[in-house]
């Protein structure tokens, strides 16, 4: 059975796009990740393993499933996203306690106490006052309905590859 192949690849560059960002944002430039920033990777992570299960096993009858499983996650993660940006934007009540990270090793009242403190709602980081969960959600939402649209319009791609 011949999917669209625009379908297959967005369900598998849009995660990955969306989470190696929220990786460099991190491990670059040090924005760490609260806990609701944390949700909203998880589906991304799921993404990925759905879309490259759908590469994999393309020629198959149900491979169209994983990529809408995939489109599904990526949904998931941008509606957090959503509701995450509207906590930084004071609309609503977040339903966490702030987060922060630790290194193992050390002293670990040490590593406690120097442990940066990661608010959920506080957006790091905006450009057009957007913050990153505002992205997430923008990019995520509009991805997983093109990713729908294609894979509902039934379009095949002429090569069967």
């Amino acid at each position: 059975m011949a999917l669209s192949r625009a379908a297959l690849w967005l369900a598998l560059i849009i995660p990955s796009a969306l989470l190696g960002g929220a990786l460099v944002s991190e491990y670059v430039f040090g924005l760490y990740p609260c806990e609701m920033c944390m949700w909203q990777r998880w589906p991304h992570m799921a993404a990925i393993i759905f879309a490259l299960g759908a590469i994999v096993l393309r020629h198959q009858r149900w491979s169209k499933f994983l990529i809408l499983d995939a489109a599904l996650a990526i949904l998931i993660s941008g509606l957090i996203g959503g509701f995450h940006a509207g906590v930084e934007y004071g609309w609503w009540e977040g339903i966490t306690s702030c987060a922060t990270t630790m290194s193992a090793g050390g002293d670990m009242l040490d590593t406690i106490m120097n442990a940066p403190l990661v608010r959920c709602d506080v957006a790091p980081w905006t450009l057009f006052g957007i913050s990153l969960a505002g992205y997430n959600f923008l990019l995520s939402v509009g991805g997983a309905i093109l990713i729908f649209i294609l894979m509902a319009t039934g379009r095949k791609d002429e090569r069967n590859d």
